[in-house]
């Protein structure tokens, strides 16, 4: 079905396009003869042609994370500089020069670790994250639940990577030296700084994981256009070309505009996208505002041309210059405008797959 507001952005596209591509002469005569600039041909295609409807956006992180000092008492020495990836192994913070190490693990650090504790879940995780790190290189420790003599001759062989003196390498590590989270972590707003005391249950940052995702606040009458899975396309501060992207998570939950009362203003839901190998173009991003294109209209197995390849009828509408022994020129009528591959749905007699017609050289 067309729409007004569709022709109307085709209409807007060919304005911007002015200055090289002008409106056929009303002389009829003039009208077949060579145009005044530069042309060569493109090939009317058939196949599906989508609209989108642009959204604002936030590019942040996903996942968050509030990380728990459980050393024992003392003043702050050390804390991560935000924005910085910290990944297995690295130092999260510092208490009384006692460091707190980053490992992967879903079950957090509850105790220390040292040869006669129980076995459990958390003893498993260690020694997963030691032999990751290489501190393991014979192979004589088995990944379980025990902490074996294996398990400490790695511990030792952590410490002296990290400069401990010999003799206090032992092969154990107090409460609060280690600190499982699900995978590498963006480091986020410090919240006890170098020179604050800390003890055991003090906050010490806030972080979250390293995957970009953008965040919508989709209004409840857009809700039935996207859908999990849609893709999408986010444009990105500076960055020329949009990012792919695909719909994560829509949510079901409505919330009222902020300073409203019922009923005055629409209602939204958050929406995730998810970012598809966005590569460098997010690096040194966040918090920054995007726009996500969403389908919002689709045609299937319809005729398309270039949008340049539109030309302005004496009285109104649109016409393509049509090739092939003579020029010619066959009235369209423009239907949804695809403003990424810049083409457009046209219906007319007189086209037909596979012809070629006229477009300005870009």
């Amino acid at each position: 079905m067309r729409t007004t507001a569709l022709i109307a952005a085709v209409a807007v596209v060919l304005a911007g396009a002015a200055g090289t591509w002008q409106a056929t002469r009303e002389d009829p005569a003039e009208n077949v003869t060579a145009p005044p600039v530069a042309v060569t041909s493109a090939t009317v295609s058939r196949g599906d042609i989508v609209a989108r409807t642009q959204l604002a956006g936030v590019l942040g992180y996903d996942g968050s994370y509030t990380i728990v000092s459980q050393l024992p008492p003392g003043v702050v020495t050390a804390t991560p500089r935000p924005g910085s990836v910290l990944k297995r192994g690295a130092r999260l913070f510092s208490v009384a020069a006692t460091r707190a190490w980053l490992m992967y693990g879903s079950t957090p650090a509850y105790r220390g670790f040292a040869m006669g504790m129980s076995d459990g879940a958390d003893v498993r995780q260690l020694e997963r994250n030691l032999a990751a790190l290489g501190m393991d290189p014979h192979h004589w420790m088995t990944v379980d639940r025990h902490f074996s003599a294996a398990t400490a001759a790695a511990i030792r062989r952590w410490q002296a990577a990290h400069g401990v003196p010999y003799a206090a390498r032992t092969g154990r590590l107090g409460p609060g030296q280690v600190v499982f989270l699900p995978g590498e972590i963006r480091a986020g707003r410090v919240l006890a700084g170098a020179g604050t005391p800390a003890g055991p249950g003090t906050r010490m940052l806030k972080a979250s994981s390293t995957t970009p995702v953008v965040r919508v606040s989709l209004t409840t009458d857009r809700r039935s256009q996207v859908h999990v899975g849609d893709a999408v396309r986010v444009t990105l501060p500076g960055v020329a070309r949009a990012v792919k992207g695909r719909v994560r998570t829509v949510g079901r939950v409505a919330t009222a505009p902020a300073g409203t009362s019922q009923g005055d203003g629409l209602a939204t839901v958050p929406m995730t996208i998810q970012l598809i190998g966005p590569g460098k173009a997010v690096a040194g991003l966040d918090l920054a505002p995007v726009q996500v294109g969403v389908v919002s209209s689709r045609r299937r197995d319809v005729l398309t041309v270039p949008v340049t390849a539109l030309l302005a009828r004496p009285g109104g509408g649109y016409q393509v210059a049509v090739l092939g022994g003579s020029r010619r020129l066959v009235p369209v009528e423009p239907g949804l405008y695809d403003e990424d591959t810049g083409t457009v749905e046209v219906s007319g007699d007189g086209l037909s797959e596979g012809a070629r017609v006229e477009v300005p050289v870009s």
